[in-house]
């Protein structure tokens, strides 16, 4: 696929992408220029987790500065990110500690979604190529795509690092010619991470590492490699206008008990008084 990008074509540009359902992805490590303007106080994007088998946004949980979501073994789910800026922004997406879109483990110098000016994008799965995702689902850390790459050590977290792009004034207008996605495809498949996982039990690989104990691949959650959905992109050309995130953003997630456990959610009611070994002792009555 060829794209042509001219910035003062941009708006015309965003609103046929609106009507495609086409995602603006910005794919390997570009030209960086230099820093940015100061950060104002507001963010930059805003991130929520939606609960794509309930059909609802998960709460966003806060302890000690950190976010936490409550995940529900076998749900599928997907990242809202809104950019709330007045520009064109970078987004390196991570789950699990890997990149969602190249199947690396995650950099922020990697390739990211590009969300316009006020516009938004959902990431409902991994990126297989640019027209298909396979589909996030809350899991056992077992099945879980990073522990069934060998590298669990970072399951339950997402995350978001953010760049705004270089500003330029242009003369004229500048062409550029992107890979086929042919070409793409081939050169991708030789990227063992970006492959689908052959095994389902990634428990051999951490207990050979001796990452982690077997019982805690069945406590912790994780996200699984679904089913495959048809997700149309297409590449364009994003200049970073820093070497690191302007704003980084991190939600975690995990099963109900195990925030529990952690102090993010409070016990049940239950939990917090003595229990009555005869809750319906009474009196005698009278015969009648």
């Amino acid at each position: 696929m060829t794209t042509v990008e001219d910035p003062d074509l941009q708006p015309r540009a965003h609103s046929r992408f609106a009507r495609s359902g086409r995602a603006l992805v910005a794919f390997a490590a570009l030209t960086l220029g230099c820093n940015a303007a100061a950060l104002g106080a507001t963010p930059l994007v805003y991130v929520d987790i939606y609960d794509r088998t309930d059909g609802q946004m998960l709460d966003t949980l806060a302890k000690s500065a950190e976010r936490y979501v409550v995940g529900t073994p076998g749900h599928e789910y997907a990242i809202r990110i809104r950019n709330d800026s007045g520009q064109r922004i970078l987004a390196v997406t991570s789950v699990d500690g890997v990149n969602v879109l190249s199947g690396e483990t995650a950099s922020p110098e990697q390739s990211g979604y590009v969300i316009e000016a006020g516009g938004s994008v959902q990431i409902s799965g991994w990126r297989t190529s640019l027209d298909r995702t396979s589909a996030f689902y809350f899991t056992d850390l077992g099945d879980s795509y990073a522990a069934r790459t060998g590298r669990p050590r970072n399951v339950g977290v997402i995350g978001v690092a953010v760049f705004r792009e270089l500003q330029r004034l242009q003369a004229k207008p500048e062409f550029y010619k992107f890979t086929p996605p042919e070409q793409a495809r081939e050169e991708r498949a030789d990227a063992p991470a970006a492959a689908a996982p052959e095994s389902r039990d990634a428990a051999a690989p951490a207990r050979a590492a001796g990452i982690v104990e077997p019982k805690t691949l069945t406590s912790k959650l994780g996200t699984g490699f679904g089913r495959d959905e048809a997700s149309p992109a297409q590449r364009v050309r994003f200049e970073r206008a820093s070497a690191t995130p302007a704003e980084t953003v991190s939600i975690q997630y995990d099963r109900r008990e195990n925030l529990i456990a952690m102090g993010v959610l409070p016990s049940p009611r239950y939990a917090q008084r003595t229990p009555d070994p005869f809750p319906a002792m009474r009196f005698v009555p009278a015969p009648r």
